[in-house]
């Protein structure tokens, strides 16, 4: 099984919903933020599971869903945005969204977003979720981009 994809899909979840939540400030994103503390290796350097949460917002900058200025030594990414792509992407409603048409338009536009359903599987800690929810983010507009 491919354990390190589930740790992308959360570390890529929450880097993205962070810069939901500051858009359009541009902000720091740490990594501890993201994980959690981790201990570095015997030698000083940052864990694998740090070095993998790093790397998939700089993924995340390269394939056009945020940008950011510079990193911070291995502790960050500095004045990190989201692009429209991924703004776009996360505020867009979700194919299989299913919201109690009573409510009033924006709640029901803001529960049926790919960032609700992302921010949800995250809550949950449901793994395949999470996958079903990123891969959705991932894919949309897959053929556009």
């Amino acid at each position: 099984m491919d354990l390190q994809i589930g740790d992308f899909y959360r570390d890529a979840a929450a880097a993205l919903l962070s810069l939901y939540q500051a858009f359009p400030r541009k902000v720091a994103l740490y990594v501890d933020d993201l994980i959690g503390p981790e201990e570095p290796d015997e030698f000083g350097l940052p864990s694998k599971r740090h070095q993998s949460c790093l790397a998939a917002m700089i993924w995340l900058a390269e394939e056009g869903y945020l940008r950011y200025e510079s990193t911070l030594q291995f502790l960050a990414i500095d004045q990190a945005v989201l692009t429209e792509k991924g703004f776009l992407r996360l505020s867009s409603a979700a194919a299989d969204a299913i919201v109690d048409p009573t409510l009033p338009p924006s709640i029901r536009r803001a529960r049926s977003s790919v960032a609700n359903r992302l921010r949800e599987a995250l809550a949950s800690g449901d793994g395949e979720a999470l996958a079903i929810a990123a891969d959705a983010l991932f894919r949309a507009g897959a053929s556009r981009s």
